[in-house]
């Protein structure tokens, strides 16, 4: 009678897991949708409004303002501070600043507009969608542990992050191009294991805490990404060119 109960046990603890998982990886996709939602609404709305023009990039000389540089080089810090003032920061400020991010990043990427074609910015889109929605499910839903896989992957966006500042002084359009193949391969990896990952942590977390909550935040931010340099390799590669 014992062993059924602690059997029982057993599998009510299982499902409660299960439950977790599934509240709190609906939080990470709300969150990250969320963000990915403001990022295209602010690229779209610079680009149509004329901002584009009027404040990051002068078409007739083809110069950028400094203005560009922030919405380049701020979302970094943004990161950054995330990352390292997880444990000091606040539910509701992870939120702030994550939503903050995404704005900066629609700023930014209003340029892409300007870059390339728009039906390369859709074809990436799509594609990007497809694959992340893939990777996602398998991420979830594989028993493999890609706990190794993950490891190697982040070796790998080392070296190719090295390999971008080199050939920023090389011009390479063939170096480019493998690194935006290994880009793509990589975050392709990535997000399963990011799934993966968090999926776990959501099995192990209490529904409706503040604790729950940061977590929920920042795994938006790990997955949001990754979606968004899958997209920017996708991209470079449809486009043809940086």
């Amino acid at each position: 009678m014992r062993e059924t109960n602690n059997f029982q046990q057993v599998i009510d603890s299982g499902v409660y897991e299960k439950s977790m998982a599934k509240s709190f990886m609906a939080k990470v996709f709300t969150y990250m949708f969320i963000g990915l939602f403001i990022t295209g609404f602010v690229a779209w709305y610079f680009n149509s409004s004329g901002m584009v023009g009027e404040y990051l990039i002068n078409f007739t000389t083809g110069a950028v303002s400094p203005l560009y540089y922030v919405a380049a080089f701020a979302p970094l810090a943004f990161v950054f501070i995330m990352s390292m003032g997880y444990n000091k920061l606040s539910a509701p400020t992870m939120l702030i600043l994550f939503v903050a991010f995404a704005i900066l990043m629609g700023v930014s990427f209003s340029t892409l507009f300007v870059r390339y074609a728009l039906g390369d910015i859709y074809s990436a889109f799509f594609s990007a969608s497809s694959v992340f929605a893939l990777m996602a499910v398998v991420g979830y839903t594989t028993t493999t542990d890609l706990t190794k896989l993950g490891n190697i992957l982040y070796i790998g966006l080392i070296g190719i992050v090295i390999a971008m500042v080199v050939n920023f002084f090389m011009a390479s359009s063939f170096m480019s191009y493998v690194i935006s193949v290994l880009g793509v391969v990589i975050f392709t990896g990535l997000t399963a294991y990011d799934v993966q990952k968090l999926k776990r942590i959501g099995e192990g977390s209490e529904i409706g805490t503040a604790s729950t909550q940061k977590r929920a935040v920042y795994g938006a931010l790990s997955l949001y990404l990754d979606f968004i340099n899958l997209f920017l390799f996708l991209l470079r590669l449809i486009g043809g060119r940086d």
